[in-house]
């Protein structure tokens, strides 16, 4: 895949999330939707990612399944899309878009709480 920009790579994650399913887009409250190039060394180490595997995306924050409702003054959960390996597992605008839509859902899953198993089962589902 070819270099994108930054601000190309942002309308890509909009349009995502204009075409997941809206109650899920519409349920996430004080969640910060991020790009960046690559996981920083905080994220890699904190989910022990090895020098040989790609991280798409990340969900960093407690999931709605783990909270007690007393969550105010927190900092915002973030979902960061991260754009170089995205790029990466790519080779053409279809399967760019579609990538950073399966990413983005992925994140958000686990934002509800959802695990690896079951966000699998659920993909599986809708193929």
């Amino acid at each position: 895949m070819q270099e994108l920009s930054d601000t190309d790579f942002d309308r890509l994650i909009s349009k995502a999330m204009d075409e997941l399913p809206q109650h899920y887009i519409t349920g996430l409250k004080n969640v910060a939707i991020v790009m960046a190039d690559e996981p920083d060394e905080h994220q890699r180490t904190k989910i022990k990612l090895r020098g040989d595997q790609l991280l798409l995306g990340l969900y960093e924050g407690v999931p709605l399944t783990n909270r007690g409702g007393n969550e105010s003054g927190f900092f915002p959960d973030k979902i960061t899309l991260f754009k170089l390996p995205i790029l990466a597992v790519t080779h053409d605008e279809h399967s760019l878009f579609e990538q950073i839509k399966r990413t983005l859902w992925h994140e958000i899953a686990h934002y509800y709480g959802l695990d690896h198993p079951r966000i699998h089962e659920l993909e599986h589902k809708s193929h």
